[in-house]
């Protein structure tokens, strides 16, 4: 069984410590979020610390990332401060690069490890070639709907919300490219790759529609974001968010 080793230790990091004025002109943190940290929360935590070591800023410090991770999702969170908050949008729209780890032969209906196994499915007809072949046929623009367990809002409310409440959501679909597919490796029931892909992809629905293009189901086991644009997940750190890590020192 393969499974992408996180390393738990935290990274040293080279960085002069920074100032107040600084973070205001604009910072840019590369954070490796934590597993079942939710984007929200990691910004939080990063934005308490800065206005404890920083009591000098400003209350309505301006900070936001550029990009929302699920909870169950680990690696590249952008983080920017004071005026670089305007990069926000550019840094959304650059490509994503995921690590990516699916299920066959089994679902779930929030298409991830959040709820449990449903609908499970005989894969052993299932091939290597077949599943390079299924594979293969993402690569490029692909009509794709996102996942009912998912942030999009739906009249004002978050889809998520609606999906827990036992209400019906019906989600339109939408055109994403997935430039591509490397690094693959098979173990089924597991199967592990490399994508690349354009803004607005959904990993988890990449990994439903694979299972249903192979007849017998799939979801996403693990998911880590390596890269947005120019920025690598191997250039960020957790200490950002560790209570013993001081920017300020």
């Amino acid at each position: 069984m393969f499974l992408y080793t996180q390393t738990l230790q935290l990274k040293k990091t080279l960085q002069p410590k920074m100032t107040a004025e600084e973070l205001q002109s604009g910072h840019i943190f590369l954070l490796d979020k934590p597993l079942d940290w939710t984007s929200f929360q990691a910004v939080n935590k990063l934005k308490y610390k800065l206005k404890r070591e920083f009591p000098e800023l400003p209350k309505k410090f301006k900070i936001g990332h550029a990009g929302t991770l699920d909870p169950r999702a680990t690696g590249l969170l952008i983080v920017c401060t004071g005026k670089f908050t305007k990069r926000i949008p550019e840094i959304q729209d650059a490509p994503k690069e995921y690590w990516t780890e699916i299920k066959i032969g089994v679902q779930t209906e929030s298409y991830d490890t959040e709820k449990p196994e449903i609908l499970p499915a005989d894969y052993s007809h299932i091939t290597e070639v077949q599943i390079q072949e299924i594979l293969a046929k993402f690569i490029g623009e692909i009509d794709q709907k996102p996942p009912v367990f998912s942030a999009l809002k739906i009249d004002g409310k978050r889809a998520y919300d609606l999906a827990r409440a036992g209400t019906e959501v019906e989600m339109k679909s939408r055109k994403t490219t997935i430039h591509y597919l490397n690094d693959i490796e098979i173990n089924l029931p597991l199967v592990s790759f490399t994508v690349g892909c354009s803004k607005g992809t959904y990993i988890r629905s990449l990994a439903h529609d694979i299972g249903q293009e192979l007849g017998v189901g799939a979801y996403l086991t693990q998911l880590r974001r390596t890269k947005i644009g120019n920025y690598s997940v191997n250039d960020a750190t957790a200490d950002f968010i560790n209570d013993d890590y001081k920017l300020s020192e």
